[in-house]
């Protein structure tokens, strides 16, 4: 008689996708570094069918490119692809916040300004993760707020190819002046004014686009060659 029920194979695969996917946006696992699934396997205490399937939702991601019988790699930085998801994450994170305005509450503005006061103690200390993590903060706010499955679902699925930008504004000194435009976003939520905020936050994500017009090859925002075949 079976007493314990065999443990669901997708609770493996998103344990690999979720710490391959953060060793890639984390730059652990940098930008045009070859894959093998055997190796990752072994690393995370896993059988080869859950990476597997892990890198194949990493691929659809557009964190992952493969070529069939040649080679597995984290996708380049790439200033064209990179463009196009930060236009579509700027755009929900906008509609969000004009959805969220008419619902937001005084605890909602008090967890904005606690994250951003986090966040601007991240960033003087230069800790990229913590600022990481407490911009995720002041921007959930809003997302939770709004309450759309829809928007929640795009910027999940494309923030991932933004993040790696991310992190390379919040190791500059250009991304400080996000800590005086998430002020604005609070100011403009308070007040209650939808379209302000959403101009406000539209704004905001906007220094990321700025980012991408002035890369250099030396900044990370740059093709690379594939790795040889061992064809």
């Amino acid at each position: 008689m079976q007493y314990i029920g065999r443990l669901d194979r997708s609770l493996y695969r998103d344990r690999a996708l979720t710490a391959i996917r953060e060793a890639i946006v984390g730059g652990d696992l940098a930008p045009g570094t070859p894959i093998k699934d055997v190796d990752l396997a072994e690393e995370l205490g896993l059988s080869r069918t859950p990476v597997r399937e892990a890198l194949a939702r990493l691929t659809d991601e557009g964190l992952v490119e493969t070529k069939p019988h040649s080679y597995t790699r984290v996708t380049p930085l790439d200033t064209a692809a990179v463009r196009q998801a930060h236009a579509v994450v700027q755009a929900m994170h906008a509609l969000a916040a004009r959805l969220a305005v008419p619902r937001m509450t005084p605890a909602d503005l008090d967890a904005m300004r606690a994250a951003n006061t986090r966040f601007a103690e991240a960033l003087r200390t230069a800790d990229v993760n913590a600022a990481l993590a407490a911009d995720d903060e002041f921007h959930d706010v809003a997302v939770r707020r709004a309450d759309n499955f829809a928007v929640t679902a795009t910027i999940d699925r494309y923030t991932p190819l933004v993040r790696r930008l991310e992190r390379l504004r919040f190791a500059t000194p250009p991304g400080r002046h996000s800590v005086a435009m998430h002020a604005d976003v609070i100011a403009a939520c308070a007040a209650a004014d939808p379209a302000l905020a959403a101009d406000r936050v539209s704004l905001n994500w906007a220094t990321l686009a700025d980012l991408l017009e002035s890369a250099t090859p030396e900044s990370g925002l740059a093709e690379s060659a594939p790795p040889e075949s061992d064809d």
